[in-house]
């Protein structure tokens, strides 16, 4: 018998009772959500929380901030992460792109149409489509459903969408697959980001999932296949 999946929404609910509601996004300015996306490549959120901070007090999160910091201090926060030399050219490309094309204010992005807004917020280092679609989602001005890698980790493993190579592919298929079910509400989509996100992060891990401990796994594509192979 074919697995039944649940609705969209109930996985989301489920998601909530296990770890509860999420805070409202501290970040949502566009700039700084940009540095955010860039200021400690490959780190775990603590140390790009603790590099993001830092980069607060010497900069003020600001494109001027950013181009009059010495090289000296945003190296010091780019080792948070790993690769700190293209890190730093990474924030100083962004400061430039704000200053040579939106004047060091991306707020007018924002009210520009979808694909327009998409497209300026991709002009930025470290921005393809789902970091722009969330920036979009954050300001509330596009009801989608954004992924992160581990949010996207959870729905191809719960079996709403096969896994494929391109990420993009798979990113767009889920997109696609969920539609109907998605409500349009920005609130109820920030919601199902931070928390699929979240299980992504916790439980549903890349490598070594904690299958056995989670509350999804009666419904989980990945957990029936795994059982039924013996792989837990």
């Amino acid at each position: 018998m074919p697995l039944r999946l649940l609705p969209f929404m109930s996985v989301i609910d489920r998601l909530a009772t296990h770890y509860g509601e999420p805070p409202p996004p501290e970040v949502t300015e566009p700039f700084a959500m940009i540095l955010w996306e860039n200021v400690a490549y490959l780190a775990n959120d603590a140390k790009r929380a603790r590099a993001f901070a830092e980069l607060l007090a010497k900069t003020g999160l600001t494109p001027a901030g950013i181009r009059k910091a010495r090289a000296s201090s945003l190296y010091a926060i780019a080792e948070k992460g790993i690769l700190p030399d293209q890190t730093v050219q990474k924030l100083r490309r962004a400061a430039e792109i704000a200053r040579d094309e939106f004047e060091d204010n991306l707020e007018p992005i924002l009210d520009k149409p979808v694909a327009a807004a998409k497209r300026d917020l991709r002009k930025f280092p470290a921005i393809g489509e789902p970091a722009a679609e969330k920036i979009l989602l954050f300001n509330r001005r596009l009801p989608a459903l954004a992924l992160d890698s581990n949010a996207l980790r959870v729905l191809v493993r719960l079996g709403y969408t096969p896994e494929h190579k391109n990420y993009g592919t798979m990113y767009k298929a889920a997109q696609r697959t969920l539609a109907p079910q998605l409500p349009q509400d920005c609130d109820a989509l920030i919601r199902a980001y931070q928390l699929l996100r979240r299980h992504g992060q916790d439980l549903c891990k890349r490598t070594s999932p904690a299958c056995r401990d989670c509350h999804l796994r009666a419904n989980c594509t990945f957990f029936c296949e795994s059982v039924a192979s013996r792989s837990f």
